[in-house]
């Protein structure tokens, strides 16, 4: 069965709320020596770009000056699949429930105070929503203090495996070994491809479609 098609993320607002749920993405630039630099960072994504905050010196920050082109990836681990769930003596058929955003595209500096301002507090709003600061205006000194990364996408793609490749029949046993090996994360995967637990039992309320 061919996959590819099946597991990417259709739906551009399905993207935008898993960007905006993650806390933490991986940013690529190329180094002085020609190889990948991957650095975890937090970001928020707002109008349809990458934003980052960083100190005014580093080596990302030379990287991106030598070489525009840069990677930005956030994934979610949902599920991990133990081979047992399908064969107990073939460990090859261990498997993972995901969740995934890839983006290549053109780093940059924002220099625009209003750009930067929108930034920072887009950062300061998605990791402190309960609020309790002052929001950041462009003429502080601060902004100074701070360099912010933008990357805007060239191609940007996303890919989920939360069963919506199996037939319903399937991905309901699927959803009831999750719940039987009662991992920390099973009752949110579960959510996830579309399950309720009800009294300890499953109920199926939608189609896992992206």
């Amino acid at each position: 069965m061919q996959l590819v098609g099946v597991l990417e993320i259709k739906s551009f607002e399905k993207i935008k709320e898993f960007l905006n749920d993650e806390h933490v993405g991986r940013i690529s630039s190329i180094d002085v020596n020609g190889f990948p630099q991957i650095i975890p960072m937090n970001f928020v994504f707002l109008n349809n770009a990458i934003y980052m905050h960083s100190h005014v010196k580093g080596e990302k920050l030379d990287n991106i000056s030598r070489n525009e082109k840069v990677g930005f990836e956030a994934d979610r681990e949902l599920e991990f699949l133990p081979s047992y769930f399908e064969d107990p003596h073939n460990a090859a058929l261990a498997d993972t429930l995901y969740i995934s955003v890839v983006i290549k595209g053109i780093g940059s500096f924002v220099s625009d105070r209003n750009e930067k301002t929108l930034a920072l507090n887009g950062l300061m709003q998605k990791y402190q929503p309960e609020g309790n600061y002052d929001p950041l205006k462009p003429d502080m000194r601060v902004l100074d203090a701070v360099s912010v990364i933008k990357v805007t996408p060239q191609s940007l793609h996303g890919k989920y495996k939360i069963g919506q490749h199996m037939n319903s029949n399937d991905r309901v046993i699927l959803a009831q070994k999750i719940l039987e090996r009662d991992s920390p994360t099973a009752k949110t995967t579960l959510k996830i491809m579309g399950f309720e637990v009800i009294d300890g039992g499953l109920r199926m309320i939608d189609e896992p479609k992206w």
